[in-house]
């Protein structure tokens, strides 16, 4: 019977470990891709406004993102915990155990490292947002979780001289005092 999962299971495995790997790298790609659109931008504004202040940071997910991603990182935890000390969770509630963990106990290993994969992947789908939110003088002036898009330099900078000549008017006007 082992001889029959064992192609099987590695077949799974080399599978399952190529689509970690791929959704792993696609996503360092795009932060990375974020991140470097980041440095881009602030030395293009440093160069074009030589007195503003940049600064970036992450952006938090939703927190109920937050704790799924909580709760799947001490969950992936106390699973592969139990595959390795071989405790079976299904005999507490008198419930046959599925075959998908009688799998997991021959083939501990395999069955470690599929749950932490499969587990940190979620949690990397739960802490992403993606987000590029650009504020001027504590307004915000382009959100991409709205938008959908980062913007390009030009719409930037159009931007940009659009808030810094409504703040420069907006100064000028006398203020009256009642």
């Amino acid at each position: 019977m082992r001889a029959r999962w064992l192609p099987l299971s590695t077949l799974l495995l080399w599978a399952f470990s190529l689509y970690c790997a791929s959704a792993d790298s696609s996503g360092v790609k795009k932060m990375k891709m974020q991140f470097r659109v980041f440095e881009e931008y602030t030395q293009a504004l440093y160069q074009r406004y030589p007195d503003i202040r940049i600064e970036g940071e992450n952006y938090l997910p939703l927190p109920i993102y937050r704790h799924i991603a909580s709760f799947l990182s001490m969950f992936k935890l106390a699973v592969i915990g139990l595959i390795i000390v071989g405790k079976d969770p299904f005999a507490l509630f008198g419930v046959q155990a599925p075959g998908l963990w009688v799998w997991g106990q021959e083939n501990k290993i395999y069955a470690c490292m599929m749950v932490f994969f499969f587990s940190n992947m979620i949690e990397n789908q739960c802490m992403s947002t993606g987000a590029f939110e650009i504020t001027l003088n504590d307004v915000p002036v382009w959100s991409k979780l709205e938008s959908g898009h980062l913007p390009s330099m030009q719409q930037l900078v159009q931007i940009l001289e659009n808030e810094m000549k409504m703040n420069v008017h907006m100064d000028t006007i006398p203020h009256h005092r009642s």
